[in-house]
């Protein structure tokens, strides 16, 4: 009985088989002429030196020789062809595939695959199960000659086939062994070349960090740490093909000698005639030929492999989208009962969670308390384990892909520059904005002036701009404030900035967005007393609901920024260390250090500020008494 890995890797096989099988029966077709042929130039070899050896014209056996050699040569040069062609387009067709299905899942692929352990599988595991359906070809190709030339010996003689089935168990015991120890080989072979990619892309990404720390070797000693297993593996497969291929070879020529015995025992009797004799011995060859057998199997071994790690990133199940749309409404965010665990851990307990609409909530809290997290699911970059998120009311699985993306925009902390250009990156979605709301756009996020300086402005290629980390964090925010919709988040996507800038980013963020709800990752305190409200993340629960100006009298709820602002203070202490290694990208570290000092004294301030007019105490506030609050203090605030 086949296990669920067994059949998905399977399945895979044949679906990337019948998407070729024009292609596959073609293959079969050439092989099977190509193999006729190679079965009948034996006979015709024979044929032709009898007709020498009685004198007679051997030159009609010559011609069909040299014509079936000439067969052979072209049905071999279309076959190697065809079989190019036909991995390399098997091999397009599941990138694609497992592309569309990685995209599809989202977030939770590189949470269960290693980037690079992913990049390895999608390149190097689908270069290796696309060769599948030219293997099958060939396999059959393999099976035929043997096969073909048992049928021969039986048409010289009886007695020669059947001596040489005597043996023939034997050999296909061997070759069953031979596929067994090779499947284990190969697939853990595979499995540490994708540990090596995952680890050498974690180091690349952090090349930054392993110069300011000198690391070099100590990282180059961990990601080359599993070689020695890769090393064995690769011996291991070696070792098993090297004694499949001995005791093949010791088998085989037991079995010709025994063929040829009986052809001379037959001779003898006059059963046999010259030719017959060398056409016996070519086709004993040919049926005990293991070598391109043992090829063809050992082809498919790793391309059964590959598939099998392929099957295991398509089993990761792609985000399903119902069809529904939104209502009229003000884009109210609500979390009911949400649960979600990663790493068998339960970081968001129970949530339960009312952003209003219109309004802009600040989430804080210590450093792995769920932030990001919950980030995600609100704009359903993850979904939870238990629970629901409605937007206006509907859940968002509900919500056709279209809709939720249209309706919900995203900042990041390190945003990724899709684009060829600055104006695609700041553009970059579907629908696009036009180029006028990318220009307010990047006005807004502070990232026009710069944009204009650059040596061929909103044109320049983003792989060509020399682009500091604030500035990279700009052009994130601007991709978000050109999208419409009613609800954006911003996951930290102000860190980066220096204070004078966050705070130019915060009013245009309030400025240019009025009606829509925005749900902030906020890792500073002035940044959390910008919003209407604050929702306190600890210990997987919402401690509180209410402004930061009464959070703030809370002990613990200061320590929570206390602690994010020394790992800030790290994380820049760690980029200006790597200025001299690695030029622009340290003086971006110094940019967030200095930013953190001066944010420090403006938070400081303001925080002074907003305390003189706080005059309620603070407890543990719910959601929903927090938003009553929240909705008379900015009624005060107006009449104000």
């Amino acid at each position: 009985m086949p296990t669920v890995e067994q059949a998905a890797q399977r399945r895979l096989l044949t679906e990337s088989t019948r998407y070729n099988t024009a292609r596959c029966l073609a293959l079969c077709l050439l092989s099977l002429l190509g193999t006729g042929a190679g079965l009948l130039l034996p006979l015709a070899i024979g044929r032709a030196l009898d007709a020498v050896i009685a004198g007679d014209d051997a030159s009609g056996w010559v011609l069909w020789c040299a014509a079936l050699v000439g067969v052979m040569a072209a049905l071999d040069a279309c076959e190697e062809v065809l079989s190019a062609t036909t991995a390399a387009r098997t091999t397009l067709w599941l990138r694609g595939r497992l592309v569309r299905h990685v995209l599809g899942v989202g977030p939770r692929a590189t949470a269960r695959f290693p980037a690079g352990d992913l990049v390895a599988r999608l390149v190097g595991s689908a270069a290796q199960a696309g060769t599948a359906p030219a293997v099958f070809a060939g396999l059959f190709a393999a099976v035929a000659a043997p096969v073909g030339a048992v049928v021969a010996l039986g048409l010289i003689d009886f007695w020669l086939a059947a001596v040489f089935l005597g043996g023939a168990p034997v050999l296909v015991l061997l070759l069953r062994a031979f596929t067994r120890a090779s499947s284990d080989c190969v697939a853990r072979y595979q499995t540490i070349q994708g540990d090596i990619a995952g680890r050498l892309t974690e180091a690349i990404g952090g090349a930054r960090t392993i110069a300011a720390a000198h690391t070099e070797r100590k990282e180059a000693a961990r990601v080359l740490a599993p070689l020695p297993e890769l090393a064995r593996q690769g011996l291991r497969m070696w070792h098993v093909q090297a004694r499949s291929q001995a005791q093949a070879v010791a088998l085989a020529p037991l079995l010709q000698i025994g063929v040829v015995a009986m052809s001379c025992y037959l001779i003898l009797h006059h059963r046999l005639s010259v030719g017959e004799l060398l056409a016996a011995v070519r086709y004993a060859a040919l049926a005990t030929g293991v070598g391109v057998l043992v090829g063809q199997l050992g082809g498919l071994v790793r391309a059964k492999a590959a598939a099998g790690r392929l099957a295991e990133v398509q089993k990761e199940p792609a985000t399903r989208h119902g069809d529904a749309r939104l209502p009229q409404g003000p884009g109210t965010l609500e979390l009911r009962g949400v649960t979600a665990r990663r790493g068998g851990r339960t970081v968001l307990d129970d949530v339960d969670l009312t952003v209003p609409g219109g309004h802009t909530v600040a989430v804080v809290g210590r450093s792995g308390a769920g932030k990001s997290l919950l980030a995600a699911l609100a704009g359903r970059l993850a979904d939870p384990d238990r629970g629901t998120v409605l937007l206006d009311g509907v859940p968002l699985p509900d919500l056709s892909r279209a809709e939720l993306r249209r309706h919900v925009g995203y900042a990041f902390e390190r945003p990724a520059l899709l684009g060829a250009t600055v104006e695609d990156t700041i553009g970059f979605g579907e629908p696009r904005p036009d180029r006028e709301s990318v220009r307010r756009a990047a006005d807004a996020a502070c990232a026009d002036g710069f944009v204009r300086s650059l040596p061929e402005g909103y044109a320049t290629a983003c792989a060509a701009a020399p682009l500091s980390g604030g500035e990279a964090q700009r052009l994130g925010l601007a991709r978000a404030f050109a999208r419409g919709g009613r609800l954006l988040i911003l996951d930290d996507a102000l860190s980066s900035l220096d204070t004078v800038t966050e705070h130019r980013v915060a009013e245009a963020l309030l400025r240019t967005t009025p009606s829509r709800t925005r749900l902030i990752v906020a890792h500073r305190a002035a940044t959390a007393a910008r919003a209407d409200a604050v929702a306190w993340l600890d210990g997987g629960r919402i401690r509180a609901f209410d402004a930061h100006e009464r959070l703030w009298r809370l002990p613990d709820y200061r320590r929570a920024f206390e602690q994010l602002e020394d790992e800030e203070g790290e994380g820049a202490k760690g980029a200006k260390g790597a200025k001299g290694a690695e030029g622009s990208e340290g003086s971006e570290g110094a940019e967030v250090a200095q930013a953190g000092e001066v944010a420090g004294m403006a938070e400081v301030a303001e925080v002074a500020e907003r305390a003189q007019v706080a005059e309620v105490g603070v407890g543990d506030v719910g959601s929903q008494g927090g938003e009553r609050d929240l909705r008379g203090r900015r009624g005060r605030e107006g009449g104000a």
